[in-house]
Order: structure tokens, then C-alpha cells, then sequence
């Protein structure tokens, strides 16, 4: 596939790869996580009349199963199941440093994991610790959980966020005059 209009544009073509050649070079924390990870969804049976089980993510570990494990139950109980769900990759992304900057920083650094029902079993979908990639779940109505992010990730994650991270400048407040208000000032106005 060519594109043809990229000729027209040869000092803008230039340019753009002139930009992005510092990626090939980046040598900075990587964006996948050291390890995969397997999360742990838990259900609950319910004595109640509208419910009879209520299923929630209960944490996250470091996937210890060999690559294309399925799910297995690691806890199987009268009232209790917990399944393991492993091969996950936690990937960070430049755009979301910000909202991984606001997870790290916070008291209780999370994980997000958004699951779905299939099956009658809570199966896990995808992970992320961006502060704002976890909102934008929960505002489209997906079922988010947050659980206690992993002290081994923290650093990494914090590692990526001193090298990618840069604060917006703050802005001038600017503060509206009377006049701008439609209300006349004491000094040249009349009252």
C-alpha cells in the first residue's frame, strides 16, 4: 500500500521521522510490565431474593502458569469460589502517564480491572493502573473493580512516570472586573 500524498509534503515527511526517530533510541523504563499477571475473582453466594451470588475482583498476583493456561478455581467452598485467570499484560501508554501519575501518588495505589459476565462467571477483560482509563470505563458503564496494586509494580510504574510524566504549567487566574460583570463600579460608574 503506498500512499501518494506524501510526496507533496517532503520537509513535513522529514520532519516526522526525524521526530520519532528519538523512540527507536529510547532506552527509558519498558512500557510492559516486568511479568504477567493473573487476576482473582471471587464469588460469593447470596441469601438474598433479588441476588444469588455477587462476583467482584478480589486481587491481582504474579502469573506463575505456564503461557495459555485457562482458568482454574483455587478456592471452592459451600459459599465461597475463588478462579484464577491468568496471562495478563499490564501495558502503559504515554497519553495515560498522567492518570498512572495520579494512581501512584494516591493513598492506596490501585490496579483497575474491568469484567464482564460470560457464562455466569466473572471473567476479567482487561487491567489498568491509569487513574483516567479506569473513569472512562466506569463512565461507559462497565463493571470496574479496583484492587491493591502490587509493591513490584510501583516502582516500575513510578520509573515510567518520572520519564514521561511532565505537569501542565499552571494558568493565570485571570479575575473579571466589575465592568465585565454588567455591574457598575463606585469609582467612574453610576450606582
Amino acid at each position: 500500500m503506498e500512499i501518494k500524498y506524501l510526496g507533496a509534503f517532503p520537509v513535513a515527511w522529514r520532519q516526522c521521522l526525524a521526530h520519532n526517530a528519538f523512540m527507536a533510541q529510547n532506552t527509558g523504563p519498558s512500557p510492559i510490565a516486568p511479568y504477567t499477571i493473573a487476576v482473582i475473582m471471587e464469588r460469593v453466594k447470596l441469601a438474598n431474593r433479588w441476588a444469588t451470588e455477587r462476583w467482584e475482583a478480589k486481587g491481582v498476583v504474579r502469573d506463575a502458569m505456564p503461557p495459555g493456561s485457562g482458568e482454574r478455581v483455587i478456592v471452592n467452598s459451600e459459599n465461597l469460589t475463588q478462579v484464577l485467570f491468568p496471562g495478563f499484560t499490564l501495558k502503559l501508554h504515554l497519553d495515560e502517564a498522567e492518570g498512572y501519575y495520579l494512581n501512584i501518588t494516591s493513598p492506596q495505589p490501585k490496579i483497575f480491572v474491568m469484567w464482564r459476565l460470560s457464562d455466569e462467571i466473572a471473567r476479567p477483560d482487561r487491567l489498568t493502573v491509569s487513574y483516567h482509563e479506569g473513569a472512562r470505563w466506569m463512565d461507559s458503564e462497565e463493571t470496574v473493580a479496583g484492587v491493591a496494586l502490587p509493591p513490584d509494580l510501583l516502582q516500575w510504574i513510578g520509573e515510567f512516570v518520572s520519564e514521561h510524566y511532565q505537569p501542565e504549567p499552571r494558568k493565570k487566574v485571570r479575575y473579571a472586573s466589575s465592568k465585565d460583570k454588567g455591574v457598575a463600579s463606585r469609582r467612574g460608574g453610576a450606582t
